[in-house]
């Protein structure tokens, strides 16, 4: 089991890796300069040499390898950069902006999860046909639906027509209600998806058909026979939606007008603020991953038979 643990924190931090090399090479590569852009404002008189001096300062002046090396150096440290745009460490712009968008993607998660096993478990437990067939198509309805478009269409039905939801100066609480719904929907659909698949492959597995032939009902099977061994196949999506989930946070966030992560993107990309935008995607990728591994560390324990026997190669 250790050897196991350690290939897959060993496979983690080569993701981790990655990731970081990824989106370095990339930033770099975007046109325009977040030093040019805030210091060559002729409003601030600025000499070239100043302006030189300042990209010094910030090492821009350095050959790419060189900055590559000290950003790397940096995050292994904890330390994230300073933003051109804010003057403040970045560490200090994502204390203020990560908790809101952290607690909005939990509770859209929650919301998506509540939901996907609704539609699941009333499509197999309700008797009438056509309340069965509009519960399976709704899944597909849902994933095809555009997270901006969705938060859109619920701030005209509820809060313009219906006037049930404010918008404009709401609660701390009753402001997360529609981005909530916006963001659980389409992440909903796959592990609905998944989930109604999972169980009717289940479904066909001896042990219910025992089950059933010994009088239990056809909820008891459901629940206590069907449910455990149907949710091991979504909770490997689920991990996997992690990044979904951030993305339509993000999206979310900017159709709301909320504070988080997605405003100080948006701000970062309109700034070509290279510093903020490296650790927000080095900060995504390592959520992403954790969620992963933590995935990959609870199947065996979900399932016996996936317990790495001793000496085995995985």
């Amino acid at each position: 089991m250790s050897r196991y643990i350690s290939e897959r924190l060993g496979q983690a931090l080569l993701v981790l890796w990655a990731a970081f090399t990824l989106s370095f090479v990339l930033l770099q590569m975007l046109p325009g300069d977040a030093i040019l852009i805030k210091f060559q404002d002729p409003a601030m008189g600025l000499s070239p040499a100043q302006i030189a001096d300042m990209r010094a300062a910030y090492g821009a002046d350095q050959p790419l390898w060189q900055q590559y090396l000290h950003t790397l150096s940096n995050f292994l440290h904890g330390d994230l950069g300073y933003s051109i745009q804010a003057g403040v460490p970045v560490t200090e712009l994502l204390s203020s902006n990560f908790p809101p968008t952290f607690r909005l993607a939990i509770l859209g998660f929650l919301l998506a999860t509540l939901m996907a096993v609704g539609i699941a478990f009333l499509a197999n437990l309700v008797p009438l046909r056509g309340v069965k067939s509009a519960l399976l198509t709704l899944p597909s309805l849902f994933v095809s639906v555009p997270t901006f478009w969705l938060g859109i269409a619920l701030i005209q039905v509820f809060s313009f027509r219906l006037g049930l939801i404010p918008v404009i100066n709401p609660g701390e609480w009753v402001g997360l209600i529609l981005p909530v719904v916006t963001l659980a929907v389409p992440i909903s659909a796959p592990l609905a998806q998944i989930l109604l698949r999972s169980i009717d492959k289940v479904q066909t597995q001896p042990f219910v058909s025992v089950a059933r032939a010994k009088g239990a009902s056809r909820s008891r099977v459901l629940w206590r026979h069907v449910a455990r061994n149907a949710t091991l196949p979504v909770l490997t999506v689920a991990g996997l939606l992690f990044g979904e989930l951030i993305a339509g946070a993000l999206v979310t966030e900017t159709v709301f007008g909320l504070n988080g992560i997605g405003q100080l993107t948006q701000q970062a990309v309109n700034n070509q603020d290279l510093a903020v935008l490296q650790a927000i995607v080095v900060i995504s990728a390592t959520a992403f991953v954790a969620i992963n591994l933590l995935v990959d560390l609870l199947y065996p324990l979900l399932d016996p038979r996936l317990k790495p026997s001793a000496g085995a190669t995985l």
